[in-house]
């Protein structure tokens, strides 16, 4: 089963009353020269795989899909987070441009169930389990 066909019930009102975003950065993996990007970066093919897989994503409407200039992560690069009001947020880097996307739509599947968004080590997807730059506690 893809990420994109994760199926995910809850039985929280709560949780479908909250904003979920997933941002992601576009500068990461990017070469430059002369102090200019040249060229597609890593993160924008990441960001474009993901928006790809998105369109059959349970949670296309509920869950959006924010692209970010710069997440200043750019030593860990690719880099993605997921965030909610009143959840805590992730921030995920050393993320494969390649084979990546399916595996962060999966754990944002796993962050929009979860009412607090606690996302364990054991049930992330592999690419997640690795790389967590941070946990950030919920306003």
């Amino acid at each position: 089963m893809t990420a994109a066909h994760t199926t995910i019930t809850t039985n929280s009102p709560a949780i479908a009353s909250q904003t979920h975003t997933l941002f992601v950065c576009q500068t990461c993996a990017s070469l430059w020269q002369d102090g200019k990007r040249v060229g597609e970066s890593g993160g924008q093919k990441l960001l474009h795989q993901i928006q790809q897989l998105a369109q059959d994503w349970d949670l296309q409407d509920e869950f959006p899909i924010q692209a970010v200039e710069c997440m200043s992560a750019c030593n860990r690069s690719c880099v993605v987070a997921f965030a909610a009001k009143g959840k805590l947020t992730y921030l995920f880097g050393d993320l494969n441009v390649d084979s990546s996307a399916a595996a962060i739509l999966e754990c944002a599947s796993q962050y929009y169930a979860k009412p607090n968004g606690l996302l364990p080590w054991s049930e992330r997807p592999e690419p997640l389990k690795r790389g967590i730059l941070a946990k950030i506690p919920s306003l």
